[in-house]
């Protein structure tokens, strides 16, 4: 019987180890973190489900927080400078969930379900013994060894180091918008604040991702010790969203504005790569990449988890496709997941480019003029795919994109 093993219980794992159990097959997922080290450590990131992921959840039977009670259903846009407000909506809504309640729920669901969770490290030295042991290995798990071993695609990979300097907290004491939805405000020069009401310990709650430019205004955020003064550190951040997003800002209740915890805060960086898909062992044995280790993302356009759920997923269907292991699923999971795994990386690495690319700047200028490409521009969150190839791909694309929607709008404002 086919025997998989599965490095990584992120979202690519965990979604890989649920749908090959839906199918009776033998899985053992790999992970260095139980359930209560995932629950009672550090906020892992600030992430968001788009409708995709949750109807991928559905099928898999852990849609445990309907959309109706913790989704949002729009992104809301400021640009400053030129203080442009505008909205775009979704066909269906999103949701953010706290991993440290997201990924326990679901390890528990794929134990109780015939899965296997064992606790190790594993390295890439590792994998031959786990290739004795399984047909096929999925590695999804970032750690650097696993990502030195499938290397590096430089024509994919354009950035040698971040592009930007990450700071994300969990805060109350912050509205809602209406409607109920993400804002993603820019200020130019200096960076970009992504402010997702998520679910989380305390409840319903606000993360700010502030995703701060090498050099601008803001990229103390990425440096200042929590720790070392709590009043200060706050301050600090009601200090910049006054002088940088004030759309968010404008919604603060500063008598209730806190941080909801010390280990609800993240700060670090990352350097944008997509790697290679999958390696053989001496012994023929397929080693693929999924998740983090095979494409690492700035998340300033929210798709890692989004990319990464599509890309286990997707190796789970050529698994099940049964037509044979070795190479050739490597092969065929590479060639099913292409399009979509390439787009977001580029997608990603497009918007996080200094200084931004003209056509950018003038789709940002033309949204604020028309809802339509602005509600396709959001809707697009769900299809990277068509984000790239009728939006922002080029600037020819963004132009087209921009005349297809040039008549007869509402402005995005209204």
């Amino acid at each position: 019987m086919t025997d998989i093993g599965i490095v990584g219980a992120g979202t690519a794992g965990l979604h890989l180890g649920l749908l090959l159990r839906q199918h009776d097959i033998p899985v053992t997922i790999y992970t260095d973190r139980s359930a209560e080290d995932v629950r009672t450590g550090r906020l892992p990131n600030s992430v968001a489900h788009h409708a995709v992921t949750v109807a991928r959840e559905r099928e898999l039977g852990v849609d445990h927080w309907p959309v109706e009670e913790y989704g949002y259903v729009c992104h809301h846009h400021f640009v400053g400078g030129p203080n442009l407000f505008f909205r775009g909506d979704f066909a269906q809504p999103s949701r953010a969930v706290d991993y440290r309640i997201y990924q326990p729920r679901l390890m528990a669901d794929f134990e109780e379900r015939g899965g296997r969770i064992e606790l190790r490290q594993v390295e890439a030295d590792d994998l031959p013994a786990l290739g004795a042991r399984h047909d096929a290995i999925v590695v999804a798990s970032g750690k650097r060894s696993l990502g030195e071993f499938f290397g590096i695609r430089p024509e994919k990979s354009p950035y040698r180091q971040p592009m930007r300097r990450l700071m994300v907290g969990l805060w109350t004491g912050i509205a809602r918008t209406e409607p109920h939805g993400v804002t993603l405000s820019i200020a130019p020069g200096h960076g970009e604040l992504i402010d997702i009401p998520i679910f989380s310990f305390a409840g319903h709650v606000n993360a700010l991702l502030f995703e701060n430019v090498p050099g601008g205004d803001l990229e103390v955020l990425a440096d200042a010790r929590y720790s070392d003064d709590p009043a200060a550190f706050r301050q600090l951040v009601l200090d910049k969203l006054r002088t940088h997003h004030p759309s968010v800002f404008e919604r603060v209740d500063e008598s209730s504005f806190q941080l909801t915890g010390p280990d609800d805060l993240l700060q670090g960086a990352v350097t944008p790569v997509l790697r290679n898909d999958y390696r053989l062992l001496d012994d023929g044995t397929v080693v693929i990449a999924a998740g983090d280790v095979h494409s690492v993302l700035d998340p300033v356009v929210g798709q890692g988890a989004n990319s990464a759920s599509y890309s286990g997923y997707t190796v789970g269907q050529e698994i099940l496709a049964d037509r044979g292991f070795g190479e050739d699923l490597g092969r065929r999971a590479a060639e099913r997941r292409r399009e979509r795994v390439e787009t977001v990386s580029d997608w990603t690495n497009l918007m996080v480019q200094l200084p931004p690319a003209d056509h950018i700047i003038q789709l940002l200028g033309a949204m604020s003029q028309s809802r339509s490409l602005c509600d396709e521009f959001t809707e697009n969150f769900n299809h990277p795919e068509r984000q790239w190839h009728d939006i922002v791909g080029s600037p020819e694309i963004a132009a087209a994109a921009i005349a297809r929607h040039a008549r007869a709008e509402e402005p995005a404002n209204a």
